[in-house]
């Protein structure tokens, strides 16, 4: 089963950064052993929430926002694609990814066509 795998940066960009040098390579390692995990897609980077720009169509009419969709605090922050037996594997490599342990989170999300 495929899962998509959307990581919220909550406070884990500040928090981050206030870790020693050390400790910032070690999260810079962790990210990529996710990468390197069998069954792992990784997304693409992906830009700062507050150079996002969120599109609606109310009416007909296209209307565009400055900023994330949600909050900045809870915005997508990066994402995955993990192909895995079931959702505890899934559950299991979501709780190694940095930003679920320094105040974001992971979630996950089967992958399914609706139309």
């Amino acid at each position: 089963m495929q899962y998509v795998m959307l990581i919220y940066q909550g406070t884990a960009l500040e928090r981050q950064a206030a870790l020693s040098e050390d400790e910032q390579k070690q999260v810079y390692a962790d990210y990529q052993g996710i990468n390197q995990t069998p069954g792992v897609t990784p997304g693409l980077p992906m830009g700062l929430p507050q150079n996002a720009t969120t599109v609606r169509v109310d009416g007909g009419k296209t209307l565009t926002t400055d900023g994330p969709f949600v909050g900045m605090k809870e915005a997508v922050g990066s994402w995955f694609i993990l192909e895995a037996d079931d959702l505890d594997a899934a559950i299991e490599v979501a709780s190694r990814v940095p930003a679920a342990r320094y105040g974001g989170a992971v979630e996950i999300r089967p992958s399914e066509v609706y139309w």
